[in-house]
């Protein structure tokens, strides 16, 4: 066991890791580390359901085009921990996380300090500690009550696109759920929200009206187009034409757009061959990412002879699978293959609402479970496959499910996809490293 794995794994014994949303805790400690979460480079705090991770990635692209050195907060990791911190565009250093949490820990002593309130005090700590000229602060869970809500006077807050999820916590309705992720917006700072349903949007554009926030709204203050090939972005102070982003998807297009219209709406005046070059430098994993390596692909090698098309996605709630569905439905309409999917599911999920996107689309899903707490076993996921109106097996692991999806289509190799769970993603993208 590494020392970042110990020191993980003591924190993680004395820290509970359920999810009990509070800041009074969180202020507490960081009181007691000197206030640490006041001494940061300004911050770009981003809430929201999907596309959070792939918007930051634009973001910190373009800044580092821009020669900013970013910090970077994200979660969860899919391999290592040490992921989830970026100090000036580096991974931090295991010494210097080790120090991070054992001073967190030090400081909160018996109080109740849950596990990611743990890591996210240490990462503020490592965050004031070093230098650099912007924070891209991604909110762990809602908004409002998350910990890393501490920041009283935020450059920017944006609200990527908003769906049900974490309902237990966040509301059974998305107004409910738009009320908490707007729980980031602050006195005059800009309220960047993205493409929204209409119940989203009014409810976003309530709660910064109440909390005094400057609206900076897609469809009002910005707004985004693709033709020909290109990426067009728009607000009153003119237009960007632009290439595609390199991540894949339609949706992308958004992410990337809105990343645009934070660093606008921040004051920030990125010509636009910096905004290109973040464009195509930004990179996310499981999202959407093309295989080309690893055990999966030598397994598929040996079995039919060549390799097959294998995308990886973490997507997991119904909004995530439309979008996923969407982008295999582009890919078919380009290149006719028949889809299999490998999936996995965590068992709070709502399983069946995110393949309904794929009905009549996948040929056959091979269910799966990754191993973590949590997860749905890979006859529950077969479950929720077939009601969705999708031919569904269950398999004891993904080199099983790659097996049997391709046992005799020597001559007809299927466009693959895997995906529904982060934690599957983090799997198979640690054993591709």
């Amino acid at each position: 066991m590494s020392d970042i794995e110990a020191v993980l794994a003591r924190v993680a014994a004395r820290r509970p890791k359920f999810i009990d949303l509070s800041l009074s805790r969180v202020h507490e400690v960081l009181a007691r580390l000197g206030e640490p979460q006041q001494k940061l480079p300004p911050v770009l705090h981003v809430a929201g359901t999907n596309g959070k991770g792939s918007t930051i990635a634009f973001m910190r692209a373009m800044l580092e085009a821009a020669g900013k050195p970013v910090h970077v907060y994200t979660s969860p990791h899919l391999v290592r921990f040490n992921e989830r911190i970026v100090l000036a565009g580096e991974e931090i250093a295991d010494a210097v996380l080790v120090d991070a949490l054992e001073r967190c820990d030090a400081a909160a002593g018996d109080d109740k300090l849950t596990y990611f309130e743990t890591t996210t005090c240490a990462a503020f700590l490592a965050f004031a500690e070093t230098p650099a000229d912007y924070l891209i602060l991604e909110v762990g869970l809602g908004g409002r009550l998350d910990a890393t809500n501490v920041i009283e006077t935020p450059l920017t807050t944006t609200v990527t696109p908003i769906a049900l999820d974490h309902q237990q916590f966040l509301g059974d309705t998305i107004a409910q759920v738009a009320t908490e992720k707007a729980g980031i917006f602050r006195k005059r700072a800009p309220a960047v929200i993205g493409v929204q349903t209409p119940e989203a949007m009014a409810t976003l554009e309530a709660c910064a009206q109440r909390a005094g926030a400057v609206p900076f709204v897609y469809g009002q203050q910005w707004s985004f187009y693709s033709e020909h090939g290109r990426l067009v972005y728009q607000d009153n102070q003119g237009l960007s034409d632009l290439p595609l982003p390199k991540l894949y998807g339609n949706h992308q297009h958004g992410n990337a757009a809105l990343a645009i219209a934070t660093l606008k709406a921040a004051g920030l005046d990125l010509d636009d061959d910096v905004l290109a070059r973040g464009l195509d430098a930004a990179h996310w994993p499981a999202r959407l990412q093309r295989l080309t390596t690893g055990p999966l692909i030598d397994l598929a090698v040996d079995l039919i002879g060549e390799a097959p098309e294998i995308w990886l996605d973490g997507g997991h709630n119904p909004h995530a699978g439309a979008v996923i569905a969407a982008a295999m439905a582009d890919l078919e309409a380009r290149s006719s293959k028949p889809l299999v999917m490998i999936s996995g599911m965590q068992a709070n999920k709502d399983a069946r609402g995110y393949f309904a996107s794929f009905a009549g689309l996948a040929s056959a899903l091979y269910a799966v479970a990754a191993s973590h707490d949590g997860v749905a076993a890979p006859d529950e996921v077969e479950a929720a496959a077939l009601s969705a109106g999708i031919k569904a097996i269950a398999c004891s692991s993904p080199i099983e499910a790659m097996r049997v999806a391709l046992a005799g289509k020597e001559k007809e190799p299927p466009r693959i996809l895997i995906s529904g769970s982060l934690y599957l993603a983090g799997e198979i993208l640690r054993d591709h490293s």
